[in-house]
């Protein structure tokens, strides 16, 4: 129970710090495009958790057997995920992207039926449903921007991917530190992206990387989304199974939202508390589903 609790609280912490991630990359992006961005977030990344790991007097030994899952984990979770997630948040709506992206827990439970052989229960499927609903009272339905279908698509391919880079996650032997896998999955994704992006990095201008707001918000997505959020993300996928660990992620939305109104201005009803009591039960049956 206690592995539960923690777990819990891991998954929570980590949904919230991408929460109000979406903030941030709406600022940026007008600055550094998608590809570019997650590029430097991960540079920045890699430079974090090595010291930690450094400091920790981490051992990096990886077996040859567990290889090819980091490296699977790191293209389709850090790598393609990211950067559709990012892209789809620049060119659509930020309602759109809280309504696609909360279909995550959803395909975590198939993907974790299909890979892992996970029971699917009755209590999971009624979390889903109460968290899913809460999703789309919070953000409003009446909201989506048609016109962003290539946003939604992108969106919906984070989604995806993001759901089958954390059923992954829980094959990875528990022996291994979250930091390592984190780190060499990171590295990955780095790898990948380095010949796409190094011819573009000149287009960027200099000059408005000096502004607060964006070299700011770069260190906010590196260190603090994408260090400290994989590393609680990963954590807390290991203490609980994948179908219920997903359900954390309808904090993301909540967060979001609220940050919006608290930083953005941006005006929020009945609808979101209603909504948040509704994505906080499906939460606590995952919590006290019998074992």
């Amino acid at each position: 129970m206690k592995n539960t609790w923690l777990g819990s609280i891991y998954l929570a912490l980590a949904a919230s710090i991408w929460g109000g991630m979406y903030v941030v990359v709406k600022i940026v992006v007008a600055v550094i495009p998608p590809l570019e961005l997650v590029w430097m977030r991960y540079l920045v990344a890699i430079i974090a958790l090595a010291a930690i790991g450094w400091i920790k007097r981490q051992s990096w030994r990886i077996h040859k057997r567990d290889i090819f899952l980091i490296i699977a984990i790191g293209i389709i979770g850090n790598a393609i995920s990211i950067v559709t997630q990012e892209t789809g948040t620049m060119l659509s709506s930020a309602q759109m992207g809280a309504i696609i992206t909360s279909s995550t827990p959803a395909f975590m439970v198939i993907f974790a039926r299909l890979l892992l052989k996970e029971r699917l229960t009755v209590q999971k499927g009624l979390s889903v449903c109460l968290a899913t609903i809460g999703v789309l009272l919070i953000v409003g339905v009446d909201h989506v921007n048609l016109t962003g279908k290539l946003g939604g698509i992108s969106l919906l391919v984070a989604a995806l991917t993001w759901a089958l880079m954390s059923v992954l996650v829980k094959r990875v032997p528990s022996d291994y530190s979250q930091i390592v896998v984190t780190t060499y999955s990171i590295l990955v994704a780095l790898i990948v992206l380095t010949p796409f992006v190094l011819g573009r990095l000149s287009a960027i201008p200099v000059a408005q990387l000096g502004h607060p707001a964006i070299w700011g918000g770069i260190l906010y997505l590196g260190i603090v989304s994408t260090a400290g959020g994989f590393l609680l993300w990963n954590r807390g996928l290991q203490m609980l199974n994948a179908s219920s660990g997903g359900l954390f992620f309808f904090f993301q939305p909540v967060v979001g939202t609220w940050l919006g109104w608290l930083i953005l201005g941006e005006k929020i009803g009945v609808t979101f508390w209603f909504g948040s009591v509704l994505i906080l039960s499906g939460v606590v049956l995952v919590l006290y589903e019998k074992k």
